[in-house]
């Protein structure tokens, strides 16, 4: 198989490359989309919304006083990255829109 790759020529392994690191890439979403999905199932076999559990390292989670000001709880989670979450409130983030755009519904990210 390798003795292939001496017949290629730069351009040509240079693509390989690019192809080689978004399978790596997409390879390691699937794999956290999958844990998470696990993750939220065991939370809501006990009754749990799995950010009731993790809550970012805080008993709980909902609105929080910050100096006179209150935060919305987290509605919405990336998938891709749970530490991006959105409280349905104001404007929608960037990741929202791409979701949506990409076949996924709003309740594919609620919380």
């Amino acid at each position: 198989m390798f003795d292939k790759l001496d017949s290629l020529d730069i351009e040509e392994l240079k693509d390989l490359r690019k192809t080689v690191d978004r399978a790596i890439s997409s390879y390691e979403t699937r794999k956290r989309q999958e844990a998470i999905s696990a993750a939220e199932q065991a939370a809501r076999e006990h009754g749990f919304k799995l950010t009731d559990l993790l809550g970012n390292g805080k008993a709980g989670r909902g609105r929080k006083s910050n100096g006179g000001t209150t935060i919305d709880a987290a509605k919405y989670v990336n998938p891709d990255n749970p530490e991006q979450t959105w409280s349905g409130r104001g404007r929608r983030p960037q990741w929202i829109n791409e979701a949506l755009d990409s076949g996924r519904t709003l309740e594919d990210l609620a919380a």
